[in-house]
């Protein structure tokens, strides 16, 4: 299988007992999302369950049909964090064959919030946007929610909220980590004896995730990533097991890039007011995102505004640490250099 791309294997082994089921994402050039599937001699558990959206359901079917079981045979969904490419199908195999669903307890206010306003824009974001200089990107933002209807039959309560600590299942010990960042209430699973970690969106093979675009953000999402990394790597080294992109490699040597992508991205943000930037959207327009480092402009409007988020966060660490200050301008944070 090493020929074919991670995102369209079928039904990949990646351990003794562990494979991996990539499912579509409609129009996501994320292309899939990984789904493991543990398997026992009394069942199947996920780890995280896909998007609830055409041929998903039918795609993991297929997938687990080739372990010789049915969909019938999920006994526990183990959701990594509540973004719908993760968790919507999970309520849905409940509603059909009673699986267990278990989500990080740091996403309940998260997860309440969205029950409430009913809707897939994260709207509780949107200040930033406008604090960042960029209120322009308010009214695309909330155009690309009204193209997608919210859908109420995706989202319910998980039977078991997790919190840290070890997670038995039948001949296997899972180590409970919540590592918040890309959400305030993301969780990684760590098989010590089996030297696996299942990451979800913590730590990714080819690209940063996301920070700061959910309802009820947290104060300093960056800061908070950041130090969730480094409790990965207080951990032994694993075998990296992520929800996008091929399994395979080390743990501690993706976290060490992380980290050094940070810090450097934070330099870029200091040379980008030292040539006159004072907003969080013009220091992202003098960055280069993705792997192709293509200008802000070049980009959609939703990346757009990620990438105008993600840089407010790193401005925000680099207040905290005293190295930059701000003026407030009515809604909008100016920042410059200290000394």
């Amino acid at each position: 299988m090493a020929d074919v791309p991670w995102h369209e294997n079928l039904t990949e082994p990646v351990a003794a007992g562990v494979y991996r089921i990539p499912l579509p994402l409609p129009s996501d050039g994320l292309r899939a999302v990984n789904v493991y599937v543990v398997a026992d001699g009394a069942g199947l558990t996920l780890i995280d369950a896909g998007w609830a959206v055409a041929g998903s359901l039918e795609r993991l079917e297929k997938g687990i049909g080739a372990l010789d079981h049915d969909l019938g045979a999920i006994r526990r969904i183990l959701v990594t964090h509540v973004h719908r490419d993760h968790y919507s199908q999970a309520v849905h195999l409940r509603r059909l064959f009673g699986s267990g669903v278990c989500l990080g307890a740091g996403e309940r206010l998260s997860l309440e919030r969205l029950l409430d306003i009913r809707t897939n824009v994260a709207v509780d974001a949107l200040p930033l946007l406008r604090r960042a200089g960029a209120a322009h990107l308010v009214s695309d933002v909330r155009r690309l929610g009204l193209l997608e209807p919210f859908r109420p039959e995706d989202w319910e309560h998980p039977d078991r909220w997790l919190t840290a600590g070890t997670l038995e299942l039948p001949g296997r010990v899972l180590t409970v980590i919540p590592t918040p960042g890309h959400t305030r209430g993301h969780v990684v699973f760590l098989d010590p004896a089996a030297g696996l970690l299942f990451a979800g969106d913590h730590v990714l093979p080819h690209i940063t995730p996301s920070i700061a675009f959910e309802l009820a953000p947290p104060e300093l999402p960056l800061g908070r990533y950041l130090d969730s990394l480094r409790l990965i790597a207080s951990y032994p080294d694993a075998t990296l097991l992520p929800a996008h992109g091929p399994a395979g490699g080390s743990v501690h040597r993706r976290v060490d890039e992380l980290i050094a992508h940070h810090h450097d991205r934070f330099a870029e943000c200091v040379r980008a007011l030292d040539a006159g930037a004072a907003t969080a959207a013009e220091v992202a327009s003098h960055l280069g995102w993705t792997r192709r480092r293509r200008s802000l402009d070049e980009l959609d409007a939703f990346n757009r505004m990620l990438a105008v988020l993600e840089t407010l966060a790193h401005l925000d660490v680099l207040v905290s640490r005293s190295q930059l200050s701000v003026v407030q301008d009515g809604e909008i944070t100016r920042f410059a250099r200290v000394g």
